[in-house]
């Protein structure tokens, strides 16, 4: 058997961090069995059967999403409105084979029997008046719904992959409707239809759908169609155990790639958000697919902490190749100077990175710190900087200009050693001639070693930031 395994988002928002960890889940469970000699397709499909609430830019956002995030799909998109004839057409299969009825009630009887249910204090339920009325009862010229005729008694089971097997009491489930009165299908009908139509065999999504398996193991056993395995995992919660919001990061994947969180590092993230591998604190790519069997998923709801993100992140900036990250980060960095980079100083930037990537969580962070090598004079200080051109600094500044001017061997390490040389020669520590000097040339009170910035900024634009800061 080929696992076939789908992503199957509303379009009504934008790709969040609850969808991305779905689709990855799926990704994963599906590309293990691929590697693993059994097959394995994931297919996108875009669940768009209310075109009312249909939005093109959250269609777009979501594929676009996907794609940074590093997920591709085998099949797809498939938009699921184009297929309405089709699922219209199963409502009408199960109507013939007695196994769904025309239901005529109107607003006014359904709207009685939800009081009679909260007068009772019991969940609203159709009380299946129509269930097994003789056709010539129908009224003429009247609109109708389409009921499945579900089970009265017994139970619905569904085997669970996360959650372990679980009956539902038929009682408690009522005869709901499959096509509305305008004839356009329900979500519980289409999905159903869409599942069988594309070979789907599991069913991975969030917790939220789980109440559903029940009714669309109805209609597939209603069919004959084999059931689908079913995996509902837990909600996302915040770090302090509430309902996740968007002060605590309920907010979508663009998001995170506007703030500068590379797809490796949410990827890693969101596997562990429910899911977990074994002791070591990371794993390759290669070796997270090997392990996603669909085991070790929790059952209880996953925890997103900022905090845990941006040191995943940190880790993988630090870890990354240096051309590759700076490919991805030169555009932080044209957006932080305000143009465009040249390829030059793309090169540069390859060069500087070292010593800029061990003090950035994020690629904003990492272009905000570094941002000072490619802006022309004259460089903005910051508060803190200016309060370290005190006017005993300005003396020492103008003193070590003069050194600087007469220097040719433009080398880091001749650098460092002049640095040391004048800090002895003006009896001052190093610390107290390297971070005015640093403040003057960086703008900033933090930088990479103050010898290796005055060698890649060269010895002009070096010079000319200093000739500035002193008058």
């Amino acid at each position: 058997m080929t696992v076939v395994t789908r992503f199957a988002p509303s379009p009504t928002g934008y790709l969040h961090l609850g969808g991305a960890r779905t689709a990855l889940f799926n990704w994963l469970f599906a590309r293990h069995h691929q590697k693993h000699g059994a097959g394995g397709k994931f297919i996108l499909r875009i669940d768009d059967t209310d075109q009312a609430r249909q939005n093109d830019l959250a269609v777009t956002a979501l594929i676009d999403g996907l794609k940074w995030l590093g997920l591709d799909w085998d099949e797809g998109p498939i938009f699921q409105h184009q297929r309405l004839a089709r699922h219209a057409e199963v409502a009408h299969q199960l109507l013939a084979a007695g196994q769904a009825y025309r239901c005529y009630a109107t607003t006014e009887e359904l709207e009685e029997m939800r009081r009679l249910a909260a007068r009772l204090k019991k969940p609203p339920r159709y009380d299946g008046r129509w269930r097994d009325r003789d056709p010539s009862d129908y009224p003429l010229n009247q609109p109708f719904v389409i009921r499945l005729k579900a089970p009265q008694t017994g139970a619905t089971r569904v085997d669970d992959l996360i959650l372990g097997e679980v009956n539902f009491s038929n009682i408690e489930l009522d005869d709901f409707i499959i096509l509305r009165a305008d004839g356009s299908p329900t979500y519980m009908l289409s999905t159903v239809v869409d599942d069988h139509d594309l070979g789907v065999t599991h069913v991975i999504r969030g917790n939220e759908h789980f109440t559903n398996a029940a009714r669309q193991s109805q209609i597939f056993a209603a069919m004959g169609w084999p059931v689908p395995r079913f995996g509902h995992i837990p909600l996302i919660h915040a770090a302090d155990g509430t309902k996740l919001s968007k002060r605590h990061g309920a907010v979508g994947i663009e998001h995170y790639r506007e703030e500068g969180f590379i797809p490796l590092a949410l990827v890693d993230y969101l596997a562990r958000l429910g899911w977990s591998y074994g002791t070591e604190s990371f794993i390759t790519a290669d070796e997270r697919v090997s392990r996603f069997d669909g085991s070790h998923i929790n059952r209880g709801p996953a925890k997103f902490d900022l905090g845990n993100l941006s040191e995943i992140n940190f880790h993988y900036l630090k870890t990354m190749d240096d051309e590759a990250l700076a490919r991805v980060a030169a555009g932080f960095f044209a957006a932080e100077i305000g143009r465009e980079f040249t390829a030059a100083e793309v090169a540069k930037l390859v060069l500087v990175l070292p010593g800029l990537k061990e003090r950035a969580k994020t690629l904003v962070q990492l272009a905000r710190s570094g941002s000072f090598y490619f802006k022309s004079s004259p460089i903005e200080l910051e508060p803190a900087a200016k309060e370290m051109i005190t006017a005993a600094a300005l003396e020492s500044l103008r003193r070590l200009l003069l050194r600087l001017e007469g220097l040719t061997d433009w080398r880091a390490e001749s650098l460092d050693g002049l640095l040391h040389q004048e800090a002895e020669a003006q009896s001052l520590k190093f610390g107290q001639l390297a971070q005015p000097l640093r403040a003057a040339i960086t703008g900033r009170t933090n930088s990479p070693g103050v010898s290796q910035v005055l060698f890649y900024l060269g010895r002009d634009e070096s010079l000319a930031r200093l000739r500035l800061a002193v008058g």
